[in-house]
């Protein structure tokens, strides 16, 4: 399988653009390790926003929306641009993420 070549980034390499829009890059201070753990949350949580929908489930949707946006903030694509934070900062929005999105389980 051979893998995807990664997306065009601006200048400043803060944003990735897809399809010529602009979208938040990922904290490229994130442990590998780590940020391999948010992007399985991620999955996990969009996949189970898709099963709420099917199943006509509100209340799981907004959940699973949630975990979404849990796991975005995690990786610095949402909230407080990454640029705008600490070394200090940064590191606790991802630790805290992580714990967090773990104890809510995958």
């Amino acid at each position: 399988m051979t893998r995807k070549p990664p997306p065009d980034t601006t200048p400043d390499g803060h944003h990735v653009v897809i399809g010529g829009r602009r979208w938040r890059a990922t904290d490229p201070a994130i442990p590998d390790d780590v940020g391999a753990r948010l992007r399985v949350h991620l999955m996990a949580a969009r996949r189970a926003v898709g099963v709420a929908l099917r199943a006509h489930d509100p209340e799981a949707e907004s959940a699973a929306r949630d975990r979404v946006q849990s796991a975005k903030v995690a990786l610095g694509e949402r909230g407080t641009p990454w640029w705008e934070q600490s070394p200090e900062e940064r590191r606790t929005r991802w630790q805290d993420g992580l714990a967090a999105l773990d104890a809510q389980g995958a």
